[in-house]
């Protein structure tokens, strides 16, 4: 009597159940067609990988955006930025370009790319002409959380298995550090100090996230760079990785940027 029941109540609620879920794809699929800019291209830092996007990724297909992820191999500057057009050149349209830590630099190198219409630096650096990533994160001596070592005797530089969890991740939880120090890419130290020769935030809109939690690059520092070039400033608490500890509000920012972008 019961199986009965139970069956009868399951088709009633079917048929809502299916209109829900399609309305819900229907309207994605709207949202996306009204969309000025719904491609995204994501550009992790030094000492971790593009997994860390797996939240923010999440968050703007969810809301019909198509998203790249860039896999940097940490080999060079040249090679990151590489990298980074390859994935813009796949772009079937205008892309808002996202950039974590070093892939400040790689953006703003090859965020003059024809198909971006717009930058974000989510705790990153944004150097200028004739400046590297170490310019700026030499301007003012590091915390002791900070766990950045020298290059090692191959030329590639790590961070500190023992300053990991504090220095650059906080607020994400020990098994979750653990596991990113241990896929942490080799980062070529020459990189770190190679100069620009392009600074696409002169010519392109630009949103800047601060992390005020941030050991791994001072908040005074990344606060500056983005004060200098006129960069649209979000301060969110969080460390160096606000990336994974807050993917709702890092999301946000890049929505702002794409919604904003100005797209004929």
């Amino acid at each position: 009597m019961n199986t009965q029941f139970f069956k009868r109540k399951l088709t009633q609620a079917l048929p809502v159940f299916l209109l829900l879920l399609f309305s819900t794809i229907f309207l994605n699929n709207l949202n996306a067609q009204k969309m000025k800019v719904k491609n995204v291209v994501l550009v992790h830092g030094a000492f971790a990988d593009g997994s860390g996007w797996k939240g923010i990724y999440e968050i703007l297909s969810r809301k019909g955006y198509n998203v790249t992820i860039v896999q940097n191999p940490l080999s060079s500057l040249e090679d990151d930025v590489a990298a980074t057009n390859l994935a813009l050149d796949a772009q079937d349209g205008p892309t808002i370009l996202v950039g974590h830590s070093w892939g400040g630099a790689v953006i703003t190198q090859a965020g003059v790319h024809n198909k971006v219409v717009g930058l974000v630096y989510v705790a990153a650096f944004q150097p200028d002409l004739g400046e590297s990533a170490f310019t700026w994160f030499s301007s003012m001596p590091p915390v002791a959380e900070n766990g950045v070592l020298a290059p090692d005797e191959k030329g590639f530089v790590y961070y500190s298995k023992e300053k990991y969890h504090e220095g650059f991740a906080a607020d994400l939880s020990k098994p979750e550090t653990e596991f990113m120090y241990a896929s942490q890419g080799a980062f070529a130290a020459k990189s770190f100090a190679t100069p620009l020769t392009q600074a696409a935030w002169k010519t392109k809109p630009s949103y800047g996230i601060v992390a005020t939690e941030d050991k791994s690059i001072r908040p005074e520092i990344e606060e500056k760079m983005y004060l200098r070039s006129n960069t649209k400033i979000s301060k969110i608490k969080g460390s160096h990785a606000v990336y994974i500890s807050q993917p709702e509000a890092v999301a946000k920012v890049i929505i702002e940027a794409a919604e904003k972008a100005n797209v004929k």
